[in-house]
């Protein structure tokens, strides 16, 4: 339960890291002001002079697109033609009302549901909306169309160019800046490790943990709605895990293996990862720096050479502990190595930058997918009950249809801020839609009193109603971003009785026509939230959960079998797209569970834990997929091989079995037994094959060796995640 104070908190509290939020709220306050004034004064024509207002609302309040100049650039004018059709179909609609709700709704489910597809998407569903609302709520025959569209296009043109010339460049987020502190305190927690300084790495491991946990805990209490995984904020939530991981690579809870066997080559690999580290810290501060992938790349594989160039040296150790012990060291760089490429991408991507390669088709493969296939495939993908996007466009369209219905078929005064209030409003719980309206209801109420007084005390006077219009915007425009979503509602309802005011004066009245219009709306959401799937996302990130657990395992084991048996390249090839389609859904899911902001939300660490064990399932099919690309597909050492077998479905069951414990809420199965026998036997088989002075056997013993230690890492994971899942029932 929120209380009273923490409520005055919200209200009263103001976060705007930068003055990004100001420096945008003040470019709305400059631009909104003149284009209305020159629609109202000028142009003198009412449908123009609304458009104009409610469109530069739009462009320059609903929505900020982030990135290079061009692709915002694009993103704007796309948004621009949108909102032109969408005026002429809400005109044509605008004086049937089962028509107008039968076109919102297809309508606010095409442009919602779109927003799977990327970030500019996702970020431009409010704004897309609003000139259809607009037109279609607001009753008038089809040669209003011409005087609709230049009010529209007039807004457009000024708040696209206030955008790429006013203030253009965004400043770094916070947790921008978090990142990058984590990068560097990990990248000089490498560079100790490597010196082998006794008396810093004590107190570099603890700044790096202070580092990584500072930034865990700022994401997870960031509000985080689904935006699709090419949007800057997924490639920052992928950030935080992969930072998470490369901690526990550096600062294990025991100290690392010395670098021995190929000490030069892992050396090398590891200035390598510091390197890429430090490039992506700076990326993610705004300099012109890109991490080197290449280098890293030549480096990893510099060492897995390395080391099948003297693996025949490996068997004079004393026992096969000790040879597994020899070749930790190396497998642990290369897992850093793999971990530092997908941290360089994510603050690419994170920073609006394009990455040029990547293994992670989850976070960058959408951007440069630009066919048909690749959007009929997502849409495919997303068109279930499971995925959130699909949830989310059923619910918001349902309450737009009705919304739309009832304004138009009661003939209130303003129609519009019936579904403008619905849409405010709705969230993807019925709890969350309930705290929500009582937060809209507290400040559309303190905006009235405020309006009230302000009309009251200015009077008839047109011109001081002119001068107070900018520091209304102002307010309006930077509350919502930097205080609180109440007091967004209040400056709203503030600008509203300047506006209404200046159009055809009224006097306070209009507060409580807009009163009894958001009622009615926030009546509609409430009905919608209760209606459709009103629990929300947490039984969906469980079940989401379940499903990317059972899909990785599978990929695991496919990728093992193609490693080992020289498998169809194609089975593992599927089994690494259904994981990838469960990793969207999984990103969607726990996006939506951080946005719910749900009183009564489990633990978050732990959801976070749990999501952070799904990708690292599935990370380590993708490097079981390279190992076997990087086996000779003439050669393999199959009867090796085959003692993996045992561990590799024991893991696949311990994993499927944890996500039916999440979904029906029942006992969390410890760590399953090893195969000792198996993997004893393995070890042996690998030396003796190694022994038998057969270079072509070298690579894939290696190969298999560093298999058999991605599973023990797998296992070692059981228990972590195990002590989570216990922790959200």
């Amino acid at each position: 339960m929120i209380s009273p104070v923490a409520m005055r908190t919200r209200w009263l509290s103001i976060s705007d890291p930068g003055f990004a939020s100001l420096r945008s709220a003040a470019r709305a306050a400059i631009v909104i002001p003149c284009v209305f004034a020159f629609a109202d004064k000028v142009i003198a024509d009412v449908q123009f002079a609304t458009f104009a207002a409610f469109g530069s609302f739009a462009m320059l309040v609903l929505v900020e697109f982030g990135g290079r100049a061009r692709s915002r650039l694009i993103a704007y004018l796309s948004l621009a033609f949108v909102g032109a059709a969408d005026i002429a179909l809400g005109t044509l609609c605008s004086r049937n009302e089962w028509l107008a709700a039968g076109a919102m709704a297809l309508i606010g489910f095409a442009i919602l549901f779109s927003g799977f597809i990327n970030g500019y998407f996702a970020a431009a569903g409010t704004a897309a909306l609003l000139p259809f609302i607009l037109s279609a709520t607001i009753p008038a025959p089809v040669s209003a169309l011409p005087g609709r569209w230049a009010g529209w296009a007039f807004a457009a043109t000024a708040a696209i160019c206030a955008h790429m010339l006013l203030w253009p460049q965004r400043p770094q987020s916070s947790l921008q800046g978090d990142a990058a502190r984590a990068c560097n305190a990990l990248a000089d927690l490498a560079d100790v490790e490597v010196a082998r300084d006794p008396d810093t790495i004590a107190d570099r491991i603890r700044e790096a943990d202070e580092a990584v946990h500072a930034l865990r805990r700022r994401f997870l209490a960031t509000p985080h709605g689904p935006t699709g995984p090419t949007n800057p904020q997924a490639a920052l939530s992928s950030l935080v895990d992969e930072l998470h991981w490369l901690l526990s690579l550096l600062a294990p809870p025991e100290r690392m293996p010395g670098l021995d066997v190929c000490a030069e080559e892992n050396a090398e690999a590891v200035a390598a990862v510091i390197e890429a580290l430090r490039a992506a810290g700076a990326t993610l501060q705004g300099d012109e720096v890109r991490p080197d992938l290449e280098r890293l790349r030549k480096t990893r594989e510099a060492v897995a050479w390395a080391l099948v160039r003297r693996l025949p040296e490996l068997p004079a150790v004393p026992d096969d502990q000790a040879l597994v012990m020899a070749l930790e060291p190396a497998f642990r760089i290369r897992a850093l190595s793999y971990g530092a490429r997908q941290v360089g991408i994510y603050a690419l991507v994170a920073s609006g930058e394009a990455a040029a390669e990547t293994d992670d088709e989850q976070l960058v493969a959408r951007s440069v997918r630009s066919t048909l296939h690749a959007t009929e495939q997502l849409t495919v993908e997303h068109a279930s009950a499971r995925s959130v996007w699909f949830r989310n466009s059923i619910r918001a369209a349902a309450g737009l249809a009705v919304a739309v219905f009832i304004a138009e078929r009661s003939g209130v005064q303003h129609g519009f801020w019936v579904v403008l209030g619905m849409l405010s409003v709705l969230r993807s719980n019925a709890l969350g839609t309930g705290w929500t309206i009582l937060s809209a209801l507290a400040g559309t109420s303190v905006g009235i009193v405020l309006g009230a007084a302000l009309v009251l005390g200015i009077g008839t006077h047109e011109a001081v109603l002119w001068a107070v219009l900018p520091f209304a915007v102002l307010l309006a425009s930077y509350a919502p971003r930097a205080i609180s979503f109440a007091a967004g509602q209040a400056g709203f309802t503030v600008v509203l009785f300047v506006l209404f005011n200046l159009l055809q004066p009224v006097g306070w009245q209009v507060g409580l026509v807009r009163l009894e219009d958001v009622a009615i709306g926030f009546a509609v959401s409430l009905g919608v939230g209760l209606l459709f799937w009103p629990r929300g996302a947490a039984g969906l990130l469980r079940q989401n959960l379940a499903f990317a657990y059972q899909r990785n395992a599978d990929y695991v084991v496919a990728a093992e079998r193609q490693l080992v048996e020289g498998a169809d390249p194609d089975a593992s090839a599927a089994a690494a797209q259904a994981a990838d389609i469960a990793a969207h859904r999984l990103d969607d899911a726990f996006r939506q569970y951080l946005a719910e902001r749900s009183p009564q939300a489990a633990d978050r660490e732990s959801i976070a834990a749990l999501v952070a064990g799904a990708a690292r399932l599935r990370r380590a099919g993708q490097s079981l997929s390279a190992l076997a690309r990087m086996a000779d597909s003439a050669v393999r050492l199959e009867r090796c091989g085959v003692n993996l077998d045992a561990e590799v479905q024991a893991l696949r069951s311990w994993y499927v079995t944890l996500g039916d414990a999440l979904v029906h809420s029942t006992t969390v199965p410890p760590p399953h037994l090893r195969d000792a026998v198996g993997r004893q036997r393995l070890l042996e088989c690998v030396r003796d094959a190694v022994a038998a002075d057969d270079k072509a056997m070298l690579q894939p013993a290696l190969g298999l060796l560093w298999a058999s230690q991605h599973l023990d890492t797998l296992w070692q994971l059981e228990a972590h995640l195990g002590r989570h899942a216990a922790g959200t029932r």
